[in-house]
């Protein structure tokens, strides 16, 4: 089978550096400017500069998202985009994600060598509307997430670009992102970076008397997508890219999630048996959404709908992130993230670490003062492991 890209999100640069350790094969980002993720913490031109050198470490990707739905005064002055486009070819940007077919005339004028992938904003559903945008000079296109397992298959049988699927996270209540209910509710353009999800609002529910119908908020929220189940499939197929939600997500929930298809892809790649049950575990200690397969399988159902809070789920807390361990000493370097006690029941995880029980009996500050609590946000904080861990392992409550 194919080697298939593993593509995550990243929100600014901490992400960015979990999202490579955790075993991301390319990275999307968004600019500060012209991305849809407008709350992001994004990255200026010097960020991504950073972010490339970064990738290069891993042999990974960067791609930067310029994704908006263009209106005139978007594009009136041109100058500044081309000269935002021929900053990130400078920098080493590999490509960048779009979601207005004006700009890619631009793009091809100004940077050439950039490649060019077409958002899933632009619905992209059929096969000929791939050709049509390779014409154009698009090399990638990121289908609508209303496409079916068949349909991806059709419409690689008969396109010759690259396809980008979605395998993970949240859904939109309206068709890949046309929606104008935030514009409605808070005069926030969702196509243009200022989606106040007010699909994930919860609403009180009334009847046309005006009677409270239930004491239960309603919600328009779909469940997340997760697709565990359709990886291999996706690899027959011949996808180039498979690609995870979440730029505004935090680094355990991307440290979970991508190391879970990281290995579910390594493991494919093996042959080893496979029970995805296993995968979905780790991944349900991160995310706070029950999950469905999204249109995989044709249209959807009242059960991958989310009503009302019932279905929210506990994650597991995410309480510290190792910075460093010295082999020597066994002492580890620890960025305090939610509180825990000594003694508490914990698991820590990571990169080249399967999940495993852990609990801190000694704990110290910087100033090597003993901590019973940690209970200030980011504290460094120090304790002896004889399990030897590494940057980026994440520590958690365990359930």
């Amino acid at each position: 089978m194919n080697k298939i890209e593993l593509l995550a999100p990243a929100g600014n640069l901490e992400k960015l550096k979990v999202a490579l350790a955790f075993g991301a094969d390319a990275i999307y980002i968004g600019g500060k400017e012209y991305s849809l993720r407008a709350r992001a913490s994004n990255f200026d031109i010097e960020d991504i500069k950073e972010a490339v050198m970064l990738a290069s470490k891993y042999n990974a990707k960067i791609y930067v998202t310029c994704n908006i739905i263009a209106h005139n005064e978007d594009l009136d002055d041109q100058d500044k985009f081309k000269n935002y486009i021929k900053a990130l070819d400078e920098a080493g940007v590999i490509g960048v994600i779009v979601a207005d077919l004006g700009m890619i005339s631009i793009i091809k004028e100004v940077a050439p060598s950039l490649e060019i992938h077409v958002s899933t904003q632009l619905s992209t559903m059929n096969s000929e509307t791939v050709n049509f945008l390779e014409s154009l000079g698009a090399s990638r296109v990121v289908l609508a997430r209303e496409c079916t397992l068949d349909e991806i298959r059709a419409i690689k049988e008969n396109s010759n670009i690259e396809l980008e699927v979605f395998i993970h996270g949240g859904m939109c209540m309206s068709v890949s992102g046309k929606c104008v209910l935030s514009n409605y509710l808070t005069n926030r353009d969702a196509n243009r970076g200022g989606c106040a999800h007010s699909c994930r609002w919860y609403y009180d529910l009334y009847d046309e008397q005006g009677s409270l119908v239930s004491d239960n908020k309603f919600t328009f929220a779909s469940k997340d997508l997760e697709t565990l189940n359709y990886i291999k499939a996706l690899k027959e197929i011949g996808v180039a890219s498979l690609k995870i939600e979440g730029r505004m997500k935090s680094e355990h929930y991307l440290g979970t999630v991508i190391g879970s298809y990281r290995k579910l892809l390594d493991d494919i790649d093996k042959n080893i048996n496979i029970n995805t049950k296993d995968y979905q575990d780790e991944i349900k200690k991160a995310s706070n959404r029950p999950t469905s397969s999204g249109f995989f399988e044709g249209s959807t159902s009242v059960e991958q709908q989310i009503f009302d809070r019932a279905a929210e789920i506990p994650t597991q807390e995410f309480v510290a992130k190792v910075l460093s361990y010295d082999k020597e000493s066994k002492i580890a370097k620890i960025e305090q993230r939610n509180n825990f006690n000594l003694e508490q029941e914990l698991e820590v995880f990571g990169p080249k670490l399967k999940t495993t029980n852990l609990v801190i009996r000694e704990l110290y500050d910087e100033d090597n003062n003993p901590v019973v609590v940690a209970r200030h946000a980011k504290q460094i904080l120090y304790f002896k492991s004889d399990l030897e861990l590494n940057e980026y392992d994440m520590i958690r409550v365990k359930k």
